[in-house]
Formats: C-alpha cells, structure tokens, sequence
C-alpha cells in the first residue's frame, strides 16, 4: 500500500486545483449543514409548541396546513367530557402583520393553556389573561421587535390592541409570538366557534388508542394522532425534510463535478508519469486506488472546512435581529453521519471517471505523449 503515499503529494504539487476542488465539497457541506439543521430546528420548535403538556392532537381531516383545520367547539366539549380525557387545550392559529413586520405568528389560547404556565412572565400578570377584550400579549422577543411593553399600544394589521403581559418561553416561535385570548383571536381572523386544533392530555396513556378510536368513530370529519405520530406523518414536515435534502444534493453534486474536473485535469496533467509508474510495476487497480484517494483527502479536507464553515453560519444566523428568533439550529448524529457520507461519496462518484481513464493509459503510448 505504499503507493497510496504518492496521493498527498500528488495533491500538494497542484495545491490550487485541489484547493478549488475541497472548496466545493465544502460549500456543499456547510449549505446542507446549515439547511438542514436550520429546517430540523423550526421542525422541532413547531411541534414543541403542537406537544405542550399533551399526548394527542385532533385536529380537522384532509387539509393540507394546521392554519387551515377548524374543529367545532362542540366537538372540543365532547372530546373533554370523554372519560379518560384529563385536559384538551384549544389552539387557533393565525399569521399578523404589524408596520414593518409583515409575518408575525398569531396563537390563540384559553386561559388554562399549559405554556402560560410555564413561561417566565416579565410584565403582567397570567391570571388576568384573557378578562378584558382588545389586549394582547407578546413574547419577549416579539415586545422587543415592536418596540412594546406592558399598557402601550401596537397596531396588528387594522386594529390596535393594548400589550397586557410580555412572557418569555424557550420556543422561538412562541417567544416572537402574538398571543391572544382565543375568543379575540376569533374575532379577529373571522373564524367563531372554531380552533385550529384541541391538544388532548389523557389521564392513562396507555389507553390513547381506544380514544384515538372514538373520536374517529364520533366525528367523521376529525383526526387523531399520537404526537409522535403526527411528527412523522405531517405532510408539511416532510416536504421541509425533503426541500431541504435536495437543495443540500444540489449543493453536493456541483462539489462532485469539482472534484470530477479536479481529478480528471490531474489525470491528464501526469498521463507520462502514470505511465511511468504502470512500467514500474503498479497495477491498474493501484493506479484507480491512487485516484481514489486523491479524491478522499480533498473530500476530507473540504468536509473538515465545511463543517467548520456551517458551525460558523448557524452560530451567527439565529443573532440576526431581522429573524427574530425564529431560527433555532438543531443537528443530530443522523444529520451529521449523513453529510459525512453524502461528502466521501459524492468525491468518490466524481473521481470514477477520472480513475476508470488513468487505468486505460497504455504505457507505451503515454511515454511518447506530449
């Protein structure tokens, strides 16, 4: 295995192709590590907020977002009549705007909601939430933002409402939330008697799917899903997922091309020399070997760099005040182990080529090569 010595000093007598060729490996690195661990973070803060203190969620049938799903109210009464039912929280979403500030995510609560508990209140105070009508209350970083505070007054799109509490939480999404009392909420988005969705606590889990059941059989119109379970199958889940694997492929195929034309312009940079090592006694197979090996130290070099170029990236994204703290990064063993892999192979896919054609090199041709 000597041979394999020559590829590190193959790379170094040609240190600016193979420095362009782990460049691209790792812009691909650092945009799928970025893409990824960004989009898995929203996911995470998403259903944080869906599996506050609950164990199912029902929520209307066959509609392609939670911003769409109306569960009647007289179906939220029957399902916390049910007997092994021990809460069912109420959740209206909805999306406001505020001059300068065109998205801002709406939630609309009871006043026994779980996350008003568990929140640290700055201003305010939670036993008065939802007594008086025309108030909101904001999350630390939406206060921050809309430049509000405890009894001023912001403009949410055509009304103005009095800031009655600022509560800090640990979710991004809620915590650069507008949070108002659900009969306001429905008041305000037109949607009487409705809520997005009803998160259910059952006194004896194990016994969620005989509730699971009932409510299916009960209301036709309604699903219930395990929280777990409503993670995995979400359809607005999986198409973030699957966006944000293909735009980081995307990134990964334009470094394989990279070390594709690294290697092939190195191939034929040295067909003489290849040519010599052949009459040397070096098999086809070490030829290729050597090849592949170039490929997989400037593979390594350029994952080493992108990771630590995506680190960089997820460290200073979630500070930008414009985001307002709903990037939140969150990158797993799996996610991980899967760029590492997608790296090494999409260098090894680039280099077939190049490899395949320096075994092809006749030495007594080669040597008269010019």
């Amino acid at each position: 295995m000597r041979f394999l010595s020559l590829a590190p000093t193959n790379l170094r007598r040609h240190k600016l192709r193979s420095s362009i060729g782990a460049a691209g490996i790792a812009f691909g690195v650092a945009a799928m590590l970025s893409i990824l661990s960004l989009v898995n973070g929203a996911i995470g803060m998403f259903e944080r907020i869906l599996s506050t203190d609950s164990h199912y969620l029902v929520f209307e049938r066959n509609v392609s977002d939670l911003f769409f799903s109306s569960v009647p109210d007289s179906a939220a009464a029957q399902i916390r009549a049910m007997p092994n039912v021990a809460s069912a929280s109420r959740l209206l979403f909805g999306v406001v705007s505020s001059p300068g500030f065109p998205v801002i995510t709406c939630f609309g609560i009871d006043n026994d909601d779980p996350r008003l508990a568990k929140a640290r209140w700055i201003e305010g105070d939670r036993t008065a939430f939802g007594q008086h009508a025309g108030e909101v209350y904001l999350g630390s970083r939406a206060a921050s933002f809309l430049k509000a505070h405890l009894g001023s007054e912001v403009p949410i799109g055509a009304r103005r409402f009095r800031v009655a509490g600022v509560f800090k939480t640990a979710n991004g999404f809620e915590d650069g939330g507008v949070f108002m009392p659900i009969e306001e909420a429905r008041r305000f988005f037109h949607r009487e008697g409705v809520s997005s969705l009803i998160a259910i606590k059952l006194r004896d889990p194990s016994k969620g799917d005989a509730f699971k059941q009932t409510v299916l059989r009960r209301f036709p119109t309604l699903s219930a899903l395990e929280n777990r379970e409503f993670n995995s199958t979400y359809n607005s889940f999986r198409i973030l997922r699957t966006t944000a694997w293909a735009v980081g492929a995307c990134a990964f195929i334009l470094g394989g091309l990279g070390v594709a034309n690294t290697m092939l312009l190195s191939v034929f940079s040295r067909i003489r020399e290849i040519a010599v090592l052949r009459v040397c006694g070096l098999s086809r197979a070490q030829i290729a070997a050597m090849i592949l090996a170039e490929a997989l130290a400037v593979a390594a070099v350029g994952l080493c760099g992108g990771l630590a170029l995506g680190a960089l990236a997820l460290a200073i994204l979630p500070r930008i005040p414009e985001f307002q703290g709903y990037l939140q990064a969150q990158a797993g063993f799996g996610v991980l182990g899967g760029i590492c892999a997608t790296a090494l192979v999409t260098a090894v896919a680039g280099a077939l080529y190049p490899a395949w054609f320096a075994t092809r090199i006749q030495p007594a041709e080669a040597l008269r090569y010019e």
